[in-house]
């Protein structure tokens, strides 16, 4: 039998489980055997001894919607084993209205270079309905599989006209015109849908400065998109605003599922903000209370790094968070902004909104706000701090003076959250928050992430606080199972979505990102991540090599390698969408194929002692009230708790797995599960119900 690609002897992690030294065979972009040894012929052989051969990571934040239709390739994220990309985030989309429309609601909240969105308006047509984009999007020569959401703020657009968007709230009919909509995206291909409430993100054109549509919107309207992503158990993607914790509180209000199906909810973001050292620990403690407690599914997302943000003057996100500064964010030109420079009640306006310390988010530290180039190049390597106390000069006046006299000229670096390693692994290591979040296509002169799922594994091997086949499973299988994508894994009959990395050269550190004229976005200046050391060595998607030696190939954007990734297994009703998230038999596997729940009881419960500690619950559960009834001291049965205590017990010390709050205080289901496996294993049956219900697993 012969091979499109066998890739030789490398050691193989399939995306749960540790590694095995095997062969790998593709056929027709396929995986056609994962076997020790492959005794065949085929066209092309990589060697992959001494590597690590892991599916292609999925990078679940990104905002590639427009870069997408001038770049397709996506060499960028590719380059560093990202073979699929979830786009449409945090409200954004070209899925629905005007591209003149569209290219305000984008440019400004995500820096994209007015060279990319000349290049996209040139050639973007209008689609006549989500099913027509989500065509012609099956049509491009993607270099990764992309997974797209409907924006909500492109949802409102589209239905209420810009200048309403951002004004108000819609009318009942207007709401129900949204519904239509977006079931019809969800029905054409897209995987959910996003909305945005960060105060900071704001639109370009004629209405310069105000919110995005999706911050004006009502819990109504909210409610109703939240509907229709539970209806089908799709993703629903919320960014909520630091300055209001009440948009916070009204975004867990949607996710509860214990009378109804859970919200598959994802919300921006977990990180350890240095300005409430504490904040992080809230993460763990909701994720907690909302996901075993209240039935809901609900991940956070974070970052693996250090955030880090370059700005270039005033152009940078985080001057959209105060006044002033997105005053000059609005300025279309140089000589606007020195306008407002020689005007003092801007500069006082500027003063007092940089120092103010209401709910910011990024610390405006002066002496932490290193500056990287200036036309004055003593000030290179400098603290903006520092620099002031060599000038003796106050140092707010004399960072204005900075902006005023070198504009775009004065670029400089800060960060700001996410620096203690400690705090940024356990976040990492939680089951409910997957590192993301990387922005890719975003903000191309402020940061560069694309390097994100490599920097989780460097971490991994480097500080042992995942171990190896963990933190691959953080960045492939996990995120696709919860996505509901047909990706991260490798097994035989999978797309050949593989990675192969050097191990060695993930013990060493990534290099700072450098800034490059980037010829896929007609030269403008965009942030990207070069590794000398070439830990991603080679990139295969479908079976195709896009990445050899660390290099992107010219075949990436001129043949279509990815697909557009629909969800997996939608559900096609609330009953179903209930039923799957109850019968999950972890945090990451989900089988609604098996026949009754009593399988999936098994499968919760083959740890010998998890099992032992359930029949010493179900021992209490009639002993205590035959007690109190033998004693007649009715007091006894305060101890009844204790039977479902001993159940979770044992749960929570030798086999996690999720457990239905229906289930934990009643439910006839768990109740006849419970006796039927005291009885099995009093009759010496249940190792054998284990071994056949354990078929259904398959490669799981």
């Amino acid at each position: 039998m012969r091979y499109d690609t066998i890739i030789r002897q490398g050691r193989v992690f399939d995306g749960l489980n540790p590694g095995i030294t095997a062969d790998i065979g593709i056929r027709d972009g396929r995986v056609a055997a994962l076997v020790p040894h492959l005794d065949a012929q085929a066209d092309n052989v990589v060697d992959a001894v001494g590597l690590w051969v892991t599916p292609g990571f999925v990078d679940i934040h990104t905002h590639y919607d427009l870069e997408v239709e001038v770049s397709p390739g996506l060499p960028e994220s590719v380059r560093h084993g990202v073979t699929t990309v979830v786009m449409g985030n945090c409200s954004l989309s070209v899925v629905c209205g005007q591209p003149d429309d569209i290219a305000h609601i984008f440019s400004r909240v995500e820096t994209l270079p007015p060279e990319l969105i000349a290049g996209w308006l040139r050639k973007a047509p209008v689609w006549q309905s989500p099913k027509a984009y989500i065509e012609h999007f099956r049509g491009l020569p993607l270099g990764a599989n992309v997974a797209c959401m409907l924006g909500h703020s492109a949802l409102r657009v589209k239905i209420m006209g810009l200048e309403r968007s951002l004004k108000g709230h819609a009318t009942g009919g207007e709401i129900e015109e949204m519904r239509r909509l977006a079931e019809e995206a969800l029905d054409a291909g897209c995987i959910g849908i996003s909305v945005d409430m960060v105060h900071w993100h704001k639109v370009s054109g004629v209405y310069a400065g105000r919110a995005l549509p999706s911050h004006h919107a009502d819990y109504a309207e909210y409610a109703m998109l939240a509907d229709v992503c539970r209806r089908r158990d799709a993703v629903f993607q919320v960014t909520p605003n630091p300055e209001n914790a009440w948009s916070f509180i009204n975004i867990l209000r949607l996710a509860p599922g214990l009378w109804r199906a859970p919200l598959r909810l994802t919300v921006l973001s977990a990180l350890d903000m240095d300005r409430v050292p504490w904040l992080w620990r809230v993460f763990p403690t909701t994720l907690f209370v909302c996901n075993r407690l209240l039935g809901c599914n609900i991940r956070f997302q974070t970052l693996a790094e250090p955030f880090t943000i370059y700005g270039d003057g005033h152009l940078t996100p985080l001057f959209e968070e105060f006044s002033a500064g997105a005053r000059l964010n609005s300025c279309t030109t140089r000589e606007e902004r020195r306008a407002l420079w020689r005007d003092p009640a801007f500069r006082k306006e500027f003063a007092r909104s940089w120092m103010s310390g209401w709910t910011r988010t990024f610390h405006r530290d002066l002496d932490r706000m290193t500056i990287v180039s200036a036309p004055d190049e003593k000030l290179a390597g400098k603290t903006v701090g520092q620099a002031a106390v060599e000038a003796g000069a106050e140092p707010v006046q004399y960072f204005m003076d900075l902006l005023e006299q070198h504009d775009e000229a004065l670029r400089w670096v800060a960060t700001s959250a996410n620096m203690r390693e400690d705090v940024r692994h356990r976040l990492m290591r939680h089951p409910h928050i997957l590192p993301g979040f990387s922005d890719a296509g975003a903000h191309g002169r402020n940061l560069a992430y694309f390097d994100s799922a490599v920097s989780v594994l460097r971490q991994s091997v480097a500080k042992g606080f995942l171990p190896p086949e963990k933190a691959i499973s953080r960045v492939t299988f996990e995120p696709a199972a919860w996505f509901n994508l047909d990706a991260g894994r490798i097994r035989t009959g999978a797309r050949a979505d593989i990675v192969l990395l050097d191990p060695e050269a993930l013990r060493r550190s990534a290099p700072a990102p450098v800034s490059i004229p980037d010829p896929a976005l007609e030269g403008s200046t965009r942030m990207v991540n070069r590794d000398p050391d070439r830990a991603v060595r080679h990139v295969l998607v479908r079976g195709t090599m896009v990445v050899r030696n660390g290099e992107p190939l010219p075949v990436l954007g001129t043949q279509q390698l990815g697909v557009a990734l629909p969800q997996l297994n939608p559900a096609r009703s609330m009953q179903e969408a209930l039923a799957r998230h109850r019968n999950r038999v972890s945090d990451r596997l989900s089988l609604p194929h098996l026949e009754s729940y009593w399988d999936i009881f098994l499968l919760k419960h083959r740890h010998p002692h998890n099992v032992a500690l359930h029949c010493v619950a179900f021992v209490l559960m009639y002993a205590i009230p035959v007690l109190a009834a033998g004693l007649q001291d009715w007091r006894i049965l305060l101890l009844w708790p204790l039977s479902q205590a001993t159940g979770l017990m044992g749960h929570w010390l030798f086999e996690p797995s999720p457990v239905d709050p229906r289930d934990t205080v009643f439910s006839w289901r768990a109740l006849f599960s419970l006796h039927r496996m005291f009885f099995a294993v009093l009759a010496g049956r249940y190792g054998q119900e284990q071994l056949r219900v354990e078929k259904h697993l398959g490669a799981e």
